[in-house]
């Protein structure tokens, strides 16, 4: 069996959320707990840190994992989903999981795990994952959720410490139709007596994490309780320790505005790391903010392809992500013109997206790769009613260089809008 059928069968007999949407979950824990007794309990047999949340849970993992990497930790990371290839999911130090071993739990593994088990492509993927960490034996690893939190096949862990980022309007038919209820889903990473840390403070979701962890008997952090963020640019970050006076500065190799929320949850969460004996010097924190793609292989977060004229891909999806990402691509683009090549999966509430688009920006829509898609043309016409017009150009790739041949190098070129259209680019490696 080649690499290739390996991954052909996952995608095959396993319904993928990814590529069918909601179809493809099953809820509750049984499967994972049923696969993974059939595994030997790895998820037992390393240490973990959990972290879920709507918005900025990818970029919390990969960049805790860089500190950790550049503290001399063995670090295990679990993401999703993936870009370009299946195995950017699973990674020790930055190394993704060799095929032989996705060769090898495909064809000798999953038959016999699935003879009592109907597994989705996400729990198998889980399977998959923590039966490696577990034969591997990292010195941690960081754990993120895939939806939700309460009923998310990663939820069969005890981690040393939970993390919980931005809580926003996403996947409401899933999670609940108010931020306090797609909270309450996320909080249920939360275990008892296991620290917690919040990254982003919020008016409508505070009492649903203090509640939680009251009643779970869980230490519960504030992450601007720890930290505050002193200076943010493209050139420089500056951190401060409220309780410490400690100091970090770093040039961000994330340099999102929205990755100063992420960095002060991540900045607490190593606070708890210290407190549980583990040695990580500001030194490290320093080295690991600034490495964070080099070390973890993340891409799509504020990923810029080109300078003059800017062009920047972000996988921003949802309204909370997407008026973080236009603000700050808006601010770029003072001294020209903002160029949106624009593309979502055709589940996404387009009447939450709308109010956020620049009616100045120059638009084409494009349309992901996958099964899931809204057509460009039918993002056009929706569109059209609120007064965005621009031209269709379904294939990204074909959009931006259309986009490049009109921009001028004060512009600024914007790819956004799902997370399959930014796998799509070619200038995305």
């Amino acid at each position: 069996m080649t690499y290739g059928e390996a991954l052909e069968q996952l995608y095959a007999k396993l319904p993928a959320f990814h590529r069918i949407g909601k179809a493809a979950l099953k809820p509750g824990l049984e499967n994972t707990i049923a696969l993974m007794a059939g595994l030997a309990n790895p998820h037992h047999k390393f240490a973990s840190i959990h972290i879920a949340g709507t918005n900025g849970k990818g970029s919390s993992s990969h960049m805790l994992a860089s500190i950790l990497q550049s503290a001399g930790l063995k670090t295990g990371l679990y993401t999703s989903p993936h870009l370009k290839d299946y195995r950017e999911r699973i990674r020790i130090n930055g190394q993704m999981i060799p095929e032989e071993r996705v060769i090898s739990f495909v064809k000798q593994e999953l038959p016999r795990l699935t003879l009592s088990v109907e597994p989705s492509f996400f729990e198998a993927t889980v399977a998959l994952c923590f039966a490696w960490f577990a034969e591997e034996q990292p010195d941690i690893a960081v754990i993120e959720t895939g939806l939700g939190g309460r009923l998310d096949s990663t939820n069969v862990i005890t981690p040393l410490a939970s993390l919980i980022t931005n809580i926003g309007w996403d996947h409401m038919d899933l999670l609940g139709n108010s931020l306090p209820q797609i909270a309450s889903e996320k909080a249920g990473i939360i275990k008892p007596g296991r620290p917690v840390v919040i990254s982003q403070r919020q008016a409508e979701t505070t009492s649903v994490f203090e509640q939680k962890a009251q009643a779970c008997g869980s230490p519960l952090t504030f992450a601007d309780q720890r930290w505050a963020c002193q200076t943010w640019s493209t050139d420089k970050a500056v951190f401060t320790s409220l309780q410490s006076g400690e100091q970090v500065s770093f040039v961000p190799d994330l340099p999102g505005q929205y990755q100063i929320y992420n960095t002060l949850g991540v900045l607490a969460m190593v606070d708890q790391l210290r407190a549980l004996g583990y040695k990580i010097s500001p030194s490290h924190i320093e080295h690991g903010l600034s490495h964070v793609t080099t070390q973890t292989g993340l891409a799509g977060r504020w990923q810029v392809l080109r300078q003059r004229p800017l062009v920047v891909a972000d996988t921003a999806h949802n309204s909370n992500g997407l008026a973080l990402v236009l603000k700050q691509a808006e601010e770029a683009a003072q001294g020209g013109q903002l160029h949106i090549i624009l593309g979502v999966v055709g589940d996404k509430d387009l009447d939450l997206l709308t109010p956020l688009l620049p009616k100045k920006a120059r638009y084409t829509f494009a349309e992901p790769s996958v099964f899931r898609k809204l057509p460009a043309e039918d993002l056009a016409k929706r569109l059209a009613s609120a007064d965005i017009l621009g031209e269709v150009v379904p294939d990204v790739n074909q959009a931006l260089a259309q986009a490049l041949a009109c921009a001028r190098p004060e512009d600024v070129v914007l790819i956004t809008g799902s997370t399959f259209l930014v796998a799509d680019l070619a200038e995305i490696s």
